[in-house]
């Protein structure tokens, strides 16, 4: 079977979900996405049961080889001590995150010209200004304007509450005369488009049954779909096509009846995660690109950047009630964020506070952490850890390096015989640097607020939810994959809107400044249609 389609863009998450909305204000263009997984419903998420705590360690894992579904794929990590975290489904793995939204910083798209490592990006933040603006206003941000850190924001949701367990993690920053702010979140915070308000169950991150949480199924998708964008669902794109002039002219995918199809069409725009996106690409072989499409220059799935984390507890004697709200959205600190002479790395971290866990992963990781004891003194001691908790994520800057990338794994294939992937990565010398120095930050800082630091360790190994680097974009086809434009250097109808287009990683959650690449890229497609098609 063989459709026909103006624009197809493969992946309904983060960026696919922006760029199919910004697309579908044309209404004369079919629009056709693909997405290999299935659409969730939220009354069947997992706290809408009383055992959604153990649904995290297996149906809701962030892991695909432990999550199994149908429409996963095999990702070989033996050669990483971080494992890889993405959902397929509709909305990606929206579904899944916690929903912590901070952009990057100015100094992000510069570290070649301030501190003479990497490279610039060839995009700078003043261009993606007026896309952010116009991301949070469709994800629901929620955060306090005014901070010294991030100037730009405006228009924002008022902020998560912090609770008692914030505010006292609060009061410890302003004794250090140290920078912190409430978190950026894509939380509905208050009632907003039909969407409830966060009633502070906290489990984001396994599927938020209120709607509150910013995921793009109920964001950019609704307006998009009533745009007329048409979603192909549990349908496996496993390779973009080529013509006799070298330019892409479709699809093959496998429809969810297994049937293998066929659909054609003018621009394709890859939105697949960076670990998705080099899978398609070095899938799709042809003559032109016998080592897979627009790897010519051999750097597609090379430079993945995965942002190392280091994690630091701290118990304190009062009860903070610090279960309650969102689990990673409380505050932030980016005191340590940028270049300074005095320390012995480059760039930086962001220091953010994470709530306490619930009750059954607070006795799992207190029995763990040799924290709580089984016998007499089990209740006494899951008395001390439970809503006593705070924990400190250090979100490393990860600086790109060739050696880390990902390959096509031909032992391991998916459920219709498409390889998996094999992850090879090694965190560098200046990143180990940094998490070392923001455990010892952290430490001080627990301290100065009276709690007891009970564990700390990095790299924290299930945490490979920031996927980048590997198809980047730059001016040069020597050392790049696309363009500022998310344009393929070497097929000019294919476009790229993830993550995997990322020059640098900064440290900050990158899902805000995908999407606003993605709204950017998607400007200079609707700007210059008939140009990219005429080139056909």
């Amino acid at each position: 079977m063989t459709d026909v389609a103006d624009i197809i863009i493969i992946g309904s998450g983060a960026s696919g979900a922006a760029a199919v909305w910004s697309l579908s204000h044309d209404k004369s263009l079919r629009i056709v996405c693909f997405e290999q997984g299935s659409i969730s419903n939220p009354s069947d998420y997992p706290t809408k049961s009383p055992d959604w705590e153990l649904s995290r360690f297996d149906k809701s894992s962030f892991d695909p080889n432990i999550r199994n579904n149908l429409a996963d794929y095999p990702i070989d990590v033996s050669e990483s001590p971080i494992s890889i975290a993405n959902f397929n489904g509709y909305g990606g793995s929206t579904i899944l995150y916690s929903a912590h939204f901070p952009r990057l910083h100015p100094s992000d798209f510069r570290v070649k010209t301030l501190d003479n490592i990497a490279d610039d990006w060839p995009i700078n933040y003043s261009e993606l200004k007026p896309y952010f603006y116009i991301n949070e206003k469709m994800m629901g941000v929620a955060g306090l304007v005014g901070d010294t850190a991030n100037p730009e924001y405006n228009s924002l949701l008022p902020p998560v509450p912090l609770g008692d367990m914030g505010k006292e993690m609060a009061r410890a920053f302003n004794k250090m005369n140290w920078h912190w702010w409430p978190s950026y979140s894509a939380i509905n915070t208050d009632k907003r488009n039909s969407r409830s308000n966060c009633i502070n169950l906290g489990p984001c991150n396994i599927g938020c049954s209120q709607g509150a949480k910013g995921s793009v199924d109920v964001t950019y998708w609704p307006l998009a779909r009533l745009n007329g964008v048409e979603v192909y669902t549990e349908s496996r794109v496993y390779e973009i096509t080529l013509d006799s002039k070298g330019l892409s002219d479709g699809v093959l995918y496998i429809n969810k009846n297994g049937n293998e199809c066929q659909c054609k069409a003018k621009i394709v725009i890859l939105a697949c995660s960076g670990i998705g996106t080099p899978r398609l690409l070095l899938n799709s072989k042809s003559p032109a690109f016998p080592d897979g499409l627009l790897n010519d220059n051999g750097l597609v799935g090379k430079n993945l950047m995965l942002h190392p984390l280091a994690y630091v507890e701290g118990v304190f004697d009062k009860d903070l009630k610090s279960s309650i709200g969102p689990h990673g959205c409380c505050i932030l600190s980016q005191e340590f964020y940028e270049t300074r002479p005095e320390n012995d790395f480059l760039r930086g971290y962001t220091m953010q506070i994470l709530r306490g866990a619930p009750p059954i992963e607070s006795a799992i990781s207190g029995y763990f952490m040799r924290q709580l004891s089984i016998g007499k003194n089990h209740h006494k001691d899951f008395a001390r850890l439970f809503n006593h908790t705070a924990g400190i994520a250090i979100i490393s800057e990860d600086l790109p390096e060739k050696h880390n990338r990902v390959e096509l794994d031909f032992e391991n294939k998916d459920h219709f015989g498409m390889p998996g992937v094999k992850v090879y990565y090694k965190m560098g010398e200046n990143t180990e640097k940094i998490l070392k120095h923001g455990i010892k930050m952290s430490k001080e800082i627990f301290s100065t607020a009276g709690a007891k630091v009970t564990a700390s360790f990095a790299p924290v190994k299930n945490t490979g939810w920031h996927l980048m680097g590997t198809a980047r974009m730059g001016e040069d086809p020597k050392i790049s994959v696309v363009n500022k434009y998310g344009q393929a250097h070497q097929v000019k109808n294919i476009f790229i809107v993830d993550s995997s287009v990322f020059v640098t990683s900064g440290a900050a959650n990158p899902v805000a400044t995908t999407q606003a690449i993605a709204l950017f890229v998607c400007n200079y497609i609707r700007n210059n249609i008939s140009n990219i098609s005429n080139s056909l």
